[in-house]
C-alpha cells in the first residue's frame, strides 16, 4: 500500500513539474511569435513603404513580400497577416523599447540589432513597464483584438483590464463587445479614470466600479416570463467566476440568502461581496420586474443593519445594488436621494443586446451627468 501510495505521489510531482515547463516554455514561444510579428511589421512600415503609415496608392509591396515567402515555404505570411503585422507596429511603436531593453537576451543577430537600435525615433521610457508587461502576459491575438479599439484611450483601458485580471482572448472580446469601456466610470472623466487605474494609490469611488447595465447573457436564461428571482440567482451562482468577471476587478463572493433578523422576523439578502479595494461590502438585491421605490427602501435597512452589525475596523459603509430587469430614472431619482447609504440601481439585460442599443443606454446615463 505505501508502495503504491508512493508511485502516486511520483506520478503526480512529475505531471506537475511537466505541466509548469510547458506553460514556461508556451509562454517563452508566444513572446517570441508576439515579437517577430511586431519586427515584421517594422520591416514593413521603416524600409518598404519609408516610415509611412501605408503604402502609396497602388503600391503593392504587401502582395509582393507575401508572394516571395510563399515561394521560400514560410508558412502564415500572407498578405492579411502581413497587414495585421503592419498595424501590430504602427500601434505599438513603443514595443521597440522592450526590444532595445532586452537585446543581449533575445541574442539577436548582430544586423537586427543594428537596425532596431539604430532607429531615431525617441521612446517614451515611462511607457516600458506596462509595454513589457503586455509583451509578456499578451498573446499576438489579444493585441489582434485591441486594434479594433476607436481610440488610444479605449485601448489603454482595456490594456489595462487583461494585465490586471487575467483575461483570455474570449474574455476581451466579450468586453469589448458590450461596451465595457463605456459601461464603466461614466460618472468622471476616461481620462481621470485610466489614470487611478494605473497608480495603485489613487482613490477610488464606487461610482468609478459599478456599471449600467450589467450584461449577464452567460446565464443561459430563457424570456423574462419564464423565470423567477431564484432561478436568477440559481443561476448566477452557476455561473459565478463570469459574475465575478462582468461585476468587475475587487469582487469576493461571501454569501447568498444572507438572513438578517428583527424580532423573530427573518430577511435574507440575495447576494453579498466584499470589495476589496473600497474596502466594503456591497449587497446585491435580485430583482425580475421594474424597479419600485419600496425596493430602495427595503435597500437601505439591509445596509444600515450590515452598517450597525457587520462591519469591521478598517471597513468602509456598504453600499447596496440593486439589479432589476428595468428602471425609471425620475422614480430612481426620487428614491435614492437622501438615503443615509449608497444605493445604486442598475438594469441588467439577460442577452448581448446590440452595438446601437448599447450606445442608446450609454448616450442616456451620459447625459445623466451633464
Amino acid at each position: 500500500m505505501d508502495k503504491l501510495n508512493n508511485i502516486e505521489q511520483v506520478t503526480y510531482a512529475i505531471l506537475q513539474t511537466s505541466r509548469f515547463f510547458t506553460q514556461r516554455v508556451e509562454k517563452q514561444v508566444n513572446v517570441a511569435m508576439t515579437l517577430r510579428n511586431w519586427m515584421i511589421g517594422y520591416y514593413i512600415v521603416e524600409y518598404e513603404q519609408g516610415g509611412e503609415d501605408r503604402a502609396a496608392y497602388g503600391n503593392k509591396i504587401l502582395e509582393t513580400i507575401a508572394s516571395g515567402l510563399k515561394q521560400k515555404g514560410l508558412k502564415g505570411m500572407g498578405e492579411t497577416n502581413l497587414k495585421l503585422f503592419r498595424q501590430f507596429y504602427s500601434t505599438y511603436p513603443q514595443i521597440r523599447q522592450t526590444l532595445s531593453d532586452n537585446f543581449s537576451s533575445f541574442n539577436f543577430p548582430d544586423k537586427i540589432s543594428q537596425m532596431v537600435s539604430g532607429e531615431s525615433k525617441e521612446l517614451n521610457k515611462k511607457e516600458a513597464p506596462l509595454t513589457a508587461q503586455l509583451v509578456n502576459n499578451l498573446s499576438f491575438s489579444h493585441f489582434i483584438e485591441l486594434f479594433k479599439a476607436d481610440s488610444d484611450l479605449k485601448r489603454r483601458f482595456y490594456e489595462l483590464e487583461c494585465i490586471k485580471n487575467n483575461w483570455g482572448v474570449r474574455e476581451l472580446k466579450r468586453a469589448m463587445n458590450s461596451l465595457l469601456f463605456e459601461r464603466t466610470g461614466l460618472s468622471k472623466n476616461k481620462k481621470s479614470l485610466i489614470v487611478e487605474k494605473e497608480s495603485k494609490e489613487a482613490e477610488i469611488k464606487p461610482e468609478d466600479v459599478f456599471r449600467n447595465p450589467y450584461i449577464l447573457e452567460f446565464l443561459n436564461l430563457e424570456e423574462r416570463v419564464v423565470y423567477s428571482e431564484s432561478d436568477l440567482e440559481q443561476s448566477i451562482i452557476d455561473h459565478l467566476q463570469h459574475f465575478l468577471l462582468e461585476l468587475g476587478r475587487g469582487f469576493c463572493f461571501e454569501a447568498r440568502q444572507k438572513r438578517i433578523t428583527f424580532d423573530n422576523t427573518h430577511y435574507r439578502i440575495d447576494l453579498v461581496f466584499y470589495h476589496r479595494i473600497l474596502k466594503c461590502h456591497v449587497l446585491i438585491d435580485l430583482k425580475i420586474g421594474e424597479f419600485t421605490h419600496a425596493d430602495a427602501g427595503q435597500m437601505n435597512v439591509y445596509l444600515n443593519y450590515y452598517k450597525e452589525n457587520e462591519i469591521q475596523k478598517g471597513d468602509n459603509p456598504p453600499v447596496g445594488i440593486i439589479l432589476c430587469a428595468g428602471k425609471n430614472e425620475s422614480l430612481v431619482k426620487y428614491a435614492t436621494t437622501g438615503l443615509t447609504q449608497k444605493v445604486f440601481v442598475s438594469k441588467y439585460m439577460i442577452n448581448l443586446p446590440s452595438e446601437k442599443e448599447l450606445e442608446n443606454i450609454i448616450k442616456e446615463e451620459q447625459q445623466k451627468l451633464l
